[in-house]
């Protein structure tokens, strides 16, 4: 049995993507959760993800004692673990194309996700008004994902970017997150793509255990004092 360890669900973007693309695919895996409690060398979480993994960080892989790091590490493991679950698309013009905006996803969008951490549980509308009207970059990261998205629906007649559902989609679930806790203003099909996506029973399943944690960290929410 696989075993993926994750950090909080409803802080860590980077934990949801394998996680809803093992869900989604019918994967089977076991989880285990890490709590944040901080981020520092001496945390119980660095602690115990040290001894996990030599980066300190989440999410990993565990295949029977073959440890597996990085997302888009993970993500190509388990679409070569598992062929038949067709994780990339099919053809080999489209499957360069679905890399290429993962790993546009996985080093870039610095201002959207840094001025819009991942916060499932939190209604953050007029933060996201703020950061909407005073970071011009926050703006040009939403412009680019607008014209991706519409292009790649447009190009593969949906529902998800590459037809069928990728790991692609399971990169971008996070930034869908975001969108929709900070409600920074998308065109209607890119709202009718997240509602699509936030759908899913992979991803749903993901919101649903986020909404479950009740674990306010104050070092994840610099806007809020309390729940």
């Amino acid at each position: 049995m696989l075993k993926l360890y994750i950090g909080n669900k409803n802080y860590s973007s980077w934990s949801m993507r394998p996680w809803v693309l093992l869900r989604q695919a019918g994967i089977g895996f076991e989880q285990s959760l890490i709590r944040f409690d901080s981020f520092d060398a001496g945390s119980d979480f660095r602690k115990k993800i040290g001894a996990i993994s030599p980066v300190g960080k989440v999410p990993v892989l565990d295949d029977a004692g073959l440890i597996v790091w990085d997302t888009l590490a993970i993500a190509e493991y388990l679409a070569e673990r598992f062929p038949d679950k067709n994780l990339w698309p099919a053809s080999v013009a489209a499957r360069a194309r679905a890399r290429s905006v993962c790993a546009e996803m996985h080093s870039g969008f610095t201002a959207l996700r840094t001025a819009c951490p991942m916060n499932i549980e939190a209604d953050l509308a007029q933060a996201g008004q703020l950061i909407w009207r005073d970071k011009p970059a926050v703006r040009a990261d939403v412009a680019r994902l607008v014209a991706m998205w519409r292009e790649l629906l447009a190009e593969h007649q949906g529902p998800m970017l590459f037809g069928d559902f990728s790991i692609a989609d399971a990169f971008y679930a996070p930034v869908c997150m975001r969108l929709k806790s900070y409600a920074l203003p998308v065109p209607g099909d890119i709202a009718a793509y997240i509602g699509r996506l936030s759908a899913l029973p992979g991803v749903k399943a993901w919101i649903d255990g986020a909404l479950a944690e009740h674990d306010f960290r104050d070092f994840e929410e610099p806007y809020r004092l309390q729940r």
